[in-house]
């Protein structure tokens, strides 16, 4: 029978602490609230869920159905978004701003409701508008069917590590005034492990502590909430085994660092096998190119029973902010576990083939310091957010909201990862890319050099795909679909385009509705690194998208 979890998210100036009855029904009651934190030695107010930074984990069990009541007690318009979760016909649940949703006002209440089909792992929930997800943001654990072993060894505990960003100002005021000025924003002032940063300059912060017992193995449950930057991550003395990525389940395959881009999240098997110590865990970024990241290494400490909070730590070394080998390493081990439970159902034939050129730019700002304005695009479109939500606007068949003719490759082809075109500016539009419903898509992502080349962690909304293939350089059409991987590639749904190089992905557009795709680097979606794919209604109401719920919030 299926277990039906209530979980309330309710957005309100009050401290409450969640609830749970053991039954058939979970009751969480979450607030977000705006709260003063001193989490690195400078006291401003932000926005939490529940009081707490990083916010409440939600446990649920594959297939249950999962109802959020969200009531917004802030100044500011809010929604959430359930990073991962495929939405199946639910789109007006997945929550980005003004794709399936207006914002929930100030007052105002919607509730999410939603079941996590076929899904089990470790996923994200987070804000979805403005750069709120700086401190609204938190794990989700779905647990497997009662019963259903994990496909690896029972871990004897597990444990939720989130790693984010921080920054003394107020985060919406750093975007804000980088958008005024038409410049990049301030980069943050330090990176947190379950909110707190350890020892940094200027501050002698606490850090985050992992007990653990001599012999007992630990799931770690990873997940990367920053804003803007990919990170590595290490536990000196120790090695990790990667067992899933993004809630689908790998190959297992042992490492001593972890590669993490915002969004994505990695369960790793962690046994205390070393002698009894304090070892050193830590988080730094990872940038191979000019761009300015915040260069601080976020401390913890790992620490075997018995030891004393002042004894001597086991330190390790972390890799150049420039490691690229290491990333390639990372990424390049991880396959799907294509095994009888857990097939790899990679689309073997094509009905769309898509190259997507992304990137930044620079276009005339009468307003702007240098007359110029730092954009970012996808096919030469910087996307425009519309004032009404274009799931609402299809559904209804409201004109004037979007246009379907986002272009299927770059308009204009040039040497993307070399010289760079005279001209350098975007065009702007609400674009959509149509796709009929279970049609397949093969998606080049083609990273550019225009400006400065930067990897790009790139998410798309609604759905997992196949990593097929990547390389270095300009995608090549005869050549590179040779050495495709289609047996076992990773299954994802937010994946790191290499610095001037390119990714290919696969996927079954099965789930109907508006779905959203951009750089989950905040700073580059703000630009307007970012599109959606509208998927058609297929036959009858099994293969079409669900009404609108009543309490749908309006703009």
């Amino acid at each position: 029978m299926m277990e039906l979890r209530v979980l309330v998210l309710m957005l309100v100036v009050a401290f409450l602490y969640p609830t749970c009855v053991e039954s058939r029904v979970r009751n969480y009651k979450f607030s977000v609230v705006r709260k003063n934190t001193t989490a690195l030695c400078a006291s401003k107010p932000i926005i939490v869920v529940n009081g707490k930074f990083p916010g409440p984990t939600l446990y649920a069990r594959e297939d249950d159905i999962v109802i959020v009541r969200v009531v917004n007690h802030v100044k500011d318009n809010v929604t959430i978004h359930w990073h991962g979760v495929r939405q199946l016909r639910t789109g007006w649940s997945d929550g980005p701003a003004y794709i399936t949703q207006c914002p929930i006002q100030t007052g105002q209440s919607y509730i999410y409701n939603f079941t996590l089909t076929g899904q089990r792992g470790t996923l994200l929930w987070h804000a979805h508008i403005n750069w709120q997800r700086a401190t609204v943001h938190g794990a989700i654990v779905i647990l497997p069917k009662r019963g259903v072993p994990y496909p690896f060894p029972k871990p004897d505990k597990e444990e939720i590590i989130i790693f984010g960003e921080w920054w003394k100002s107020d985060v919406e005021a750093v975007i804000n005034q980088a958008m005024k000025l038409g410049q990049p924003p301030n980069v943050s002032d330090a990176h947190t492990i379950n909110g707190l940063p350890g020892p940094a300059p200027n501050c002698s912060s606490q850090g985050y502590t992992l007990q653990v017992e001599t012999g007992k193995t630990y799931l770690l449950r990873i997940v990367n909430a920053a804003v803007n930057e990919e990170l590595f991550f290490k536990i000196a003395g120790h090695q990790l085994t990667i067992v899933e990525v993004d809630a689908s389940y790998t190959k297992p395959f042992k490492t001593d660092t972890i590669f993490i881009g915002p969004g994505q999240t990695t369960n790793a098997l962690l046994t205390a096998d070393q002698k009894i110590g304090n070892y050193l865990i830590a988080i730094s970024p990872f940038m191979d190119t000019i761009v300015a990241i915040d260069n601080q290494t976020a401390m913890g400490t790992l620490r075997y029973n018995g030891m004393l909070a002042v004894s001597s730590t086991t330190l390790t070394a972390m890799p150049p902010q420039n490691a690229t080998p290491i990333t390639t390493k990372f990424m390049d081990s991880l396959r799907s576990l294509n095994s009888k439970e857990y097939p790899a159902n990679v689309p073997q034939t094509v009905d769309h083939s898509l190259m997507f050129a992304i990137g930044v730019a620079v276009n005339p700002c009468a307003t702007c310091v240098n007359g110029s304005r730092v954009m970012a695009d996808i096919n030469n479109v910087s996307f425009v957010m519309p004032t009404t939500a274009i799931l609402q606007a299809h559904y209804y068949n409201i004109s004037g909201v979007y246009t379907d003719d986002f272009p299927a490759n770059p308009p204009n082809p040039y040497n993307y990862t070399g010289t760079p075109p005279t001209s350098i500016q975007t065009n702007n539009g609400t674009k959509v890319y149509r796709l009929a419903y279970n049609s397949t898509v093969q998606l080049v992502l083609q990273g550019t050099s225009i400006i400065a080349p930067e990897s790009h962690p790139t998410h798309l909304h609604g759905f997992n795909f196949y990593v097929v293939g990547k390389g270095l350089g300009n995608y090549d059409p005869k050549n590179d679909p040779k050495n495709f991987n289609l047996v076992d590639p990773v299954e994802r749904n937010t994946i790191s385009v290499p610095t001037a190089g390119w990714t290919a992905i696969r996927f079954r557009a099965d789930n109907p509705g508006v779905w959203f795709m951009h750089c989950h680097l905040e700073v580059h979606t703000t630009w307007g690194l970012k599109m959606a794919f509208l998927v058609e209604n297929g036959k009858g109401p099994n293969q079409s998208i669900l009404p609108p719920p009543n309490d749908l919030p309006k703009c």
